[in-house]
């Protein structure tokens, strides 16, 4: 009979459903009942596209024995991490404490009240490769609950008071200092692989925060050692097996310091953040090879994590047929049969080998000539069709805002730095979505599943959502955009606002947890933290709204000794602390926007890369009172006019397209801040 997880949206819970165990999902039923019976309770997390979670579903809650022992002695609880990142927040941060590692699936053991004692992460039902056995564990448990429960409920307590996130005090100064960015681009090149790119000596991830953050420092550096490590990394991964050679998208990261052999589930958020930095480095390289990675990865996202109603699916699994990376993965015999003249030349393009990676399979990686790579397009379009006969990995249903935000705002920059109608139309139809299904007044819902939104959005969603409208509404200057970001923007310093400073993940509104979460860390996303204080920063240029001015400064200027000391897990922050530290510019294009000349005005301040600036356009009278930096910009002689500004003072306008690209040049922040070895640097 399927257990209480049949009823649940969620694809993860409901792959738990047929389990022996009885599992109940998180909720005030289940801990009612634990705190009733004086059980501990077996908290498990993990989400539906992790190769690992599939594993222990398979290996150990199908087994009849641990699911008898666990049902006996415990209250199992299954958590979706993708519906409650705070409490997978939380309890990763117990067991990291506890054992000194985390991962998924999270194993947690708890106490009645919700308190964490004990834990770890993947468990086999019976001993195997150094890994104790599940019931060995649950054993072992049960008898320390029995006999030293008050130990254990004094540790739990000891490691709950130490959950909660805290905003640093002390030494990170009163003011910005630039030498933050030039001490962290030190550390970055003395922990980068010079020979794979990246970082790393045992997997590798694709750190897209600090990869933005490289670019962005590359246009305030004469040096080109940013430029050269975002390149070496963005490179090493488009050409590597991380990335879907046939049908586009990125894996989820390298299990291989040289790229070779992916994790292969796809996330949403990777190919979000990874689409944008590609796309900004072809803006700032012109190198083809960078657009042919957006464009790889946001067909990909259109074709296989695109809802009918709009919104983009959280990720495609790894597994398939009960083999992780199956889908993925080619004999030398297949590509010589389907092939046929050209699998020479593919195989030593793509390093196949009849060995192959895994159990004779190959994962593909480019490593041939890159000019004759497109040469190797119909090869490509051949395997491409024969994989769609194969049975593919199963899609994750879930629509998270906060990643659906991130998407957005990829497929709108890419709409204009592409020159695509259709990137614009897709980015068009995911924001009518989340305003239509995902918010409801003011408030943002985190999760839209089976045509339901619910759970109350966290920091992280709100942030994301922000700046996928903020984008959208500068590849469009649809009023509509700009004022559903600033709308969410409000509740968000209303219901998450820190009093030391900085943001909770979770609303005032939120369930109360053993903790409440806040991360300053960028994980495999950014630092909902770091995100919030982006945001703010552009909607309060656009909006000429200097409220927050203080509160993010003091947020940047706390953080700023982790980013130089810790710059892989402040990637975001540093993007932030840049963007401030240039005193971006503040554009307000005023014309009629189907006029050729605003047109070309609009062009002018969209060339290239340019991540220092926001852009306001539309006709004043129409659009003065809903985009406040539009307010007062008259046009000039009857015709557009453009004003640049920064630090709300503005230069005289400008009607002529030439005029603005040389005021921009005039006031580009390349070569303004040379590079210095910092003191006592490496």
């Amino acid at each position: 009979m399927p257990n209480r997880l049949a009823t649940e949206t969620s694809p993860y819970l409901r792959q738990h459903a047929d389990n022996p165990v009885d599992w109940y999902p998180w909720g005030p039923e289940a801990l009612a009942l634990a705190r009733r019976r004086q059980r501990p309770i077996f908290l498990s997390i993990g989400y539906s596209a992790c190769h690992w979670c599939h594993v222990m579903e398979r290996e150990s809650f199908q087994d009849a024995e641990v699911a008898a022992y666990l049902n006996e002695h415990f209250l199992p609880i299954k958590v979706d991490r993708e519906e409650r990142p705070d409490l997978d927040s939380v309890y990763m941060r117990a067991v990291q404490a506890l054992t000194g590692r985390g991962g998924w699936p999270l194993t947690v053991f708890l106490t009645p009240s919700g308190q964490p004692f004990h834990g770890g992460t993947y468990y086999p039902p019976e001993p195997s490769h150094g890994l104790p056995g599940l019931l060995q564990v649950l054993r072992a448990v049960h008898e320390a609950w029995l006999t030293r429960r008050v130990d254990l409920t004094a540790l739990a307590e000891e490691v709950s008071g130490n959950l909660g996130g805290e905003v640093p005090k002390g030494d990170g100064g009163d003011t910005l200092n630039p030498e933050v960015l030039d001490r962290a681009i030190v550390k970055l090149l003395a922990r980068q692989d010079e020979r794979h790119g990246g970082w790393g000596t045992m997997q590798k991830f694709p750190h897209a925060m600090v990869l933005e953050f490289l670019l962005m420092r590359a246009r305030g550096m004469p040096h080109d050692w940013p430029l050269e490590m975002a390149q070496r990394a963005l490179d090493a991964m488009a050409e590597g097996g991380i990335y879907d050679h046939l049908g586009g998208g990125f894996h989820r990261y390298a299990v291989d310091p040289a790229w070779r052999v992916p994790h292969f589930e796809k996330m949403l958020y990777d190919n979000a953040l990874l689409a944008r930095v590609y796309l900004h480095a072809y803006q700032y390289t012109g190198e083809e090879r960078y657009r042919q990675a957006v464009e790889g990865t946001l067909d990909y996202v259109e074709r296989v994590l695109s809802d009918p109603a709009g919104g983009f699916y959280a990720a495609q699994d790894a597994d398939s047929e009960g083999q992780e990376g199956r889908y993925f993965l080619w004999r030398a015999d297949e590509v010589r049969h389907l092939l046929g003249d050209e699998a020479e030349a593919f195989a030593t393009a793509y390093a196949i080998t009849v060995e192959g990676d895994l159990d004779g399979g190959n994962v593909l990686r480019f490593e041939g000539d890159r000019d004759a790579w497109a040469d190797l397009q119909g090869a490509r379009a051949k395997l491409l069709r024969a994989r769609q006969g194969r049975v593919p990995p199963a899609i994750d249903g879930n629509v998270v805002a906060g990643w659906n935000g991130l998407m957005l705002a990829a497929y709108a920059e890419a709409s204009w730095a592409l020159g695509s109608d259709r990137y614009l139309r897709i980015a068009e139809r995911n924001a009518a979505f989340l305003l239509r299904e995902m918010v409801d007044g003011n408030r943002l819902s985190h999760i839209w599943s089976a045509g339901e939104a619910k759970l109350l959005g966290y920091l992280d969603d709100y942030a994301g959502v922000i700046e996928g409208l903020l984008t959208l509404y500068q590849a469009t200057y649809e009023p509509l955009w700009f004022m559903a970001a600033r709308d969410l923007a409000d509740t968000m310093v209303a219901r998450f606002a820190a009093p030391d400073g900085g943001f909770y993940d979770t609303s005032d509104e939120h369930e109360e947890l053993v903790a409440r979460p806040r991360e300053l860390q960028d994980n495999a996303t950014p630092s909902g933290n770091a995100l919030a204080v982006t945001v703010l920063q552009k909607l309060g240029a656009l909006a000429l709204d200097t409220r927050h001015a203080q509160m993010l400064d003091e947020a940047l200027a706390r953080m700023q000794p982790l980013m130089a000391e810790h710059p892989l897990g402040f990637g975001q922050w540093l993007q932030a602390l840049s963007f401030e530290l240039s005193r971006p510019l503040e554009i307000a294009i005023v014309g009629q926007l189907d006029e050729p000349a605003t047109s070309a005005l609009i062009g002018v301040a969209r060339d290239g890369y340019r991540p220092f600036q926001v852009v306001a356009a539309g006709a004043p009278s129409a659009q003065g009172g809903e985009v406040p930096l539009l307010r007062e910009r008259e046009l000039v002689d009857g015709g557009p006019a453009a004003y640049v500004c920064r630090d709300l003072a503005c230069q005289l306008p400008v009607t002529e397209p030439e005029e603005l690209r040389e005021l921009l040049a005039g006031n580009d922040p390349r070569g303004r801040n040379g590079f210095t070895i910092p003191a006592g640097g490496e």
